[in-house]
C-alpha cells in the first residue's frame, strides 16, 4: 500500500495545475478565488478517481501479467527509465505559460465549467503519467479485497493531488499574510519560475530512480 502511495505522490507533482492555481490567485481577489480554486480541485479529483477505477478495472482484468510483472525487476527498470526520460525532458526544458494562459480563460466565474476544467486536467495529468499506472499496478496486486482495493482508490486520488491541495492552501494564507514567509517562498516562485519547474523535474527523477532502485533489490 505504502509503495502505491509513494508513486501517487510522485504523480502530485502537477506543475500544470498549481502553475493555474498561482495564476488564479494573481488575477482573482480573494473572495473569487475562495470560491473557484475549490471547484478546479474538485473537478481534478474527480478526473483523478474516475480514471484510477477504470484502470484498476483493467489491471484486475489483466492480474496473472501485472502480478508478474510487479513481482520481476523489469517493474524496477521500467520506472528508473521513466525517470532517466524525465530527467532528459527536465534537462531540455519546456514553457507550460501558454497552455496556462488557455486554461485561464474559462475560469474567471465559478461556474460547472470551472469543475470541467479541473476534471479534465485530472485526466490529461494522470493519463499522461507513468507513476500514476505504476501505483495503480502496485495498488491492484494489494492483498486486499476487490472492495477494499476501491475504497483505497479514494486515498490514492486524495495523495495523487496532495501537492496542488497543499499549494492551493497555502495560496489562501499568502493572499492574506503576503509578508510571512510563505508568501515569499511564493514570490520567489513566480520570479523563478523555470527554476522552480526544473527542480520539481529533478525532484520526480530522483523519486522514481529511488523507487525503482529499491524494487529492483527488494
Amino acid at each position: 500500500m505504502l509503495h502505491a502511495l509513494s508513486l501517487a505522490f510522485v504523480d502530485s507533482v502537477n506543475v500544470l495545475l498549481i502553475g493555474v492555481l498561482v495564476a488564479l490567485a494573481l488575477m482573482l481577489g480573494p473572495g473569487h478565488y475562495r470560491r473557484i480554486a475549490p471547484l478546479v480541485l474538485i473537478g481534478d479529483w474527480l478526473g483523478v478517481f474516475l480514471l484510477a477505477v477504470a484502470v484498476m478495472l483493467v489491471f484486475d482484468g489483466l492480474k496473472s501479467v501485472v502480478d508478474t510483472v510487479i513481482a520481476s525487476p523489469l517493474f524496477g527498470i521500467l520506472l528508473i527509465l521513466t525517470g532517466v526520460l524525465t530527467a532528459i525532458l527536465t534537462w531540455r526544458g519546456g514553457d507550460s505559460s501558454d497552455m496556462v494562459d488557455k486554461i485561464l480563460t474559462p475560469l474567471r466565474a465559478p461556474s460547472p465549467l470551472t469543475m470541467l476544467v479541473g476534471f479534465v486536467l485530472g485526466v490529461v495529468q494522470s493519463a499522461t503519467s507513468v507513476p500514476f499506472y505504476a501505483g495503480l499496478a502496485v495498488f491492484s496486486t494489494a492483498d486486499a479485497s476487490f472492495l477494499e482495493r476501491y475504497i483505497g482508490l479514494l486515498l490514492y486520488a486524495t495523495v495523487a493531488l496532495s501537492l496542488p491541495l497543499l499549494a492551493g492552501l497555502a495560496l489562501v494564507v499568502v493572499r492574506a499574510r503576503p509578508h510571512w514567509w510563505i508568501g515569499r517562498v511564493f514570490a520567489y516562485g513566480r520570479r523563478n519560475r523555470d527554476v522552480v519547474i526544473r527542480y520539481a523535474g529533478w525532484l520526480v527523477t530522483a523519486l522514481l530512480i529511488a523507487i525503482g532502485v529499491l524494487q529492483i533489490i527488494s
